[in-house]
């Protein structure tokens, strides 16, 4: 749920949207070698979120400089990540993440899904390779955990991606103290129910770091082959 200043923070975004980039990194995006752009800004405020800095903080590149850099590195990256924050949210992301294409380069979008519209821009476009959906929390905790209202939206971006034909994922960012088992479960058995196959990404809390809020010591113990059913591995991502 956006405040109005959070509202006037993005507008005052859009001219330097991007908080920060990762040159090179071969984890966040499957067998490539990519860079990772941060973009400032989110319209969640997740109690886990170990982005506090750039959720909550401005851009500081614009896409002239990040177009520069990238120039820079064709023929040696295979890929670029769009992250965040909330990387779809930025006015003229279409026009940026059009012009990385062009330059060669596979795209990767971490989203929260709030957007589904414009994520079915970006894919009838044909402007991205790899998704990683965030899914936060079954719909009983959603709010309570994001700070949003997003769940609906979240739900259409996953049926729209289930209808595509590209690669995604599905990850869930695990606390003790906001998601018992039995939620995982039930998020399990909801994306069966939507004929979602395959791996189901599982990171644990990292405890000792800042984030959006004070959270106790996470119990990181979870056991995925108990949560896994025929159609579903739950993988733990470290």
């Amino acid at each position: 749920m956006n405040t109005n200043n959070e509202l006037i923070s993005l507008k005052e975004n859009v001219s330097k949207p991007i908080y920060g980039l990762t040159p090179f990194t071969l984890l966040d995006y499957p067998h490539k070698s990519a860079c990772i752009l941060w973009f400032a800004g989110c319209n969640m405020r997740c109690l886990y979120c170990y982005n506090p800095e750039i959720v909550l903080g401005k851009g500081s590149l614009s896409f002239e400089k990040i177009l520069s850099f990238l120039h820079s590195r064709k023929n040696l990256l295979d890929a670029v990540v769009f992250s965040g924050g909330e990387c779809v949210l930025h006015k003229n992301i279409l026009t940026l993440i059009a012009k990385v294409k062009k330059m060669g380069f596979l795209v990767k979008i971490d989203t929260n899904g709030s957007l589904p519209d414009t994520m079915q821009q970006l894919l009838n476009q044909n402007l991205v390779d790899y998704i990683a959906l965030d899914f936060k929390a079954p719909k009983s905790k959603f709010q309570s955990i994001t700070q949003s209202d997003f769940y609906d939206s979240f739900e259409k971006t996953l049926d729209l991606m289930l209808k595509i034909e590209i690669p995604f994922e599905v990850r869930t960012t695990y606390h003790s103290d906001l998601l018992a088992e039995e939620d995982l479960r039930e998020m399990v058995h909801f994306l069966e129910n939507k004929n979602f196959a395959g791996n189901y990404y599982i990171q644990y809390f990292k405890n000792n770091v800042e984030t959006l809020s004070k959270l106790e010591r996470s119990n990181n113990r979870i056991d995925c082959e108990k949560l896994s059913t025929q159609t579903i591995k739950i993988i733990l991502r470290e």
